[in-house]
């Protein structure tokens, strides 16, 4: 990693003791992959200087909810930033850009492949003034065949096969309740760029990171995809039942429903036993998972004519008390709640001052670098005067520029 002397300070640098303190991140991105990769990134102590044009991200204006005025979207995703407009279709607001992407370490954009060249904002053009930059870019479908289909998260869990196997086996295919491969090629964009990093720690050389959301969609599929590729076999919806194992499900109770998800035979007759059913277990035909699996509609009605005699939270201690994994299905207040009960401390305070707010902890616990959360998520153009000054007082000019191009938007996916 390079220091912050050889980049030139920017306004913002701090010792936060975090893992990528002295890092310097250009985060060309917008809306949700790109962004949550570089809160991420920003958590863990990297400077995250965010350009976006006069608009804004387009999230800001995603709403509701809202959080005083604001797009609780946006704000979700982008704090430990620094917001700087820049238009790259002025002369020398494309020059403040090329000069910050020249001093980066780490260069990230989510437009259409391609959509960066005629601002001379492309890898090959940031690459040739800094040679060792990380530049990752993020599309919906790859640079080849698809990269003129516009690079929605929905259009992904369409094409991807994730539509079709989930919902109820008679009914509609539907869409996760959030943007699973936006978030999952965020996080697969964290990888990179990381291991890129740790190449250049090594050797010193800079390199491009692609990444699409379908092929983080049919990576995260996991054994659905790896299924169909080794087996032929094309799955399809089984509504909250898994395909391999038996019982893994919702089952209703005397309240409410509670998944329980038992993995393998001697979790069975743990259930079982708490079910006051202890016999099921040696019964042939439910005495392996496959044969549960198989005759599942056999079984199911046996389960839930127990369960229904107590409630869904009593059920849930009773049966975790034993060890069987089980849950009540809570919402999504419920779900944080649960986290702060378990000790998980789940909502930090996020930014100091006038500009404070609550959020969600990063995921991860260092016991020596722990995430920071010093900065809320920026207003627009936030920091812009004190980037446009740091850029054109101490950086050299590029020494080439792009050629006046189309509307920022049609280089947008």
């Amino acid at each position: 990693m390079r220091n912050s002397g050889e980049r030139g300070a920017t306004p913002f640098d701090r010792r936060t003791g975090g893992p990528l303190d002295g890092l310097l991140i250009a985060d060309l991105g917008r809306v949700l992959a790109g962004p949550y990769c570089t809160m991420l990134l920003g958590d863990l102590g990297a400077t995250v200087i965010k350009v976006e044009n006069a608009l804004g991200d387009e999230s800001r204006s995603w709403a509701p909810p809202l959080y005083e005025g604001e797009s609780s979207y946006y704000l979700s995703v982008n704090r430990n930033k620094h917001s700087v407009v820049l238009d790259f279709n002025d002369e020398d607001d494309r020059a403040l850009a090329q000069r910050l992407t020249y001093r980066a370490d780490v260069v990230l954009e989510n437009f259409k492949p391609g959509g960066l060249r005629r601002f001379g904002l492309d890898y090959d053009s940031v690459s040739a003034q800094n040679p060792d930059v990380i530049y990752a870019s993020i599309s919906g479908f790859g640079s080849a065949g698809g990269a003129a289909l516009p690079g929605y998260d929905l259009l992904v869990q369409a094409l991807s096969g994730m539509m079709d196997i989930t919902g109820a086996p008679d009914g509609d295919g539907y869409r996760a309740g959030i943007a699973l491969f936006d978030v999952m090629t965020g996080l697969h964009t964290v990888m990179g760029v990381l291991a890129a990093l740790h190449h250049r720690d090594r050797t010193g050389e800079g390199q491009h990171v692609e990444l699409n959301l379908l092929a983080s969609a049919l990576s995260g599929m996991v054994n659905q995809t790896g299924g169909y590729v080794l087996s032929g076999s094309v799955p399809h919806r089984l509504g909250n039942d898994h395909p391999s194992i038996y019982p893994y499900a919702p089952f209703p109770t005397a309240d409410g429903d509670i998944v329980i998800a038992i993995g393998n035979d001697a979790q069975f007759r743990t259930l079982c036993s708490e079910l006051g059913l202890a016999e099921l277990p040696e019964d042939p035909r439910f005495s392996t998972n496959a044969a549960r699996s198989r005759l599942r509609e056999e079984l199911r009605p046996v389960l839930v004519e127990r369960l229904a005699e107590r409630s869904a939270q009593d059920w849930f201690e009773a049966l975790s008390t034993r060890g069987v994994a089980c849950a009540p299905i809570l919402d999504v207040g419920g779900g944080v709640d649960f986290a702060r009960r378990i000790g998980l401390d789940p909502v930090v305070t996020v930014g100091t001052g006038d500009r404070q707010m609550a959020g969600i902890r990063h995921p991860v616990t260092f016991s020596r670098t722990p995430a920071r959360y010093d900065h809320a998520a920026p207003v627009l153009d936030g920091s812009g005067e004190e980037v446009r000054r740091w850029l054109t007082d101490d950086s050299p000019a590029p020494t080439e520029r792009a050629t006046d191009g189309d509307a920022l938007a049609t280089a947008n996916r």
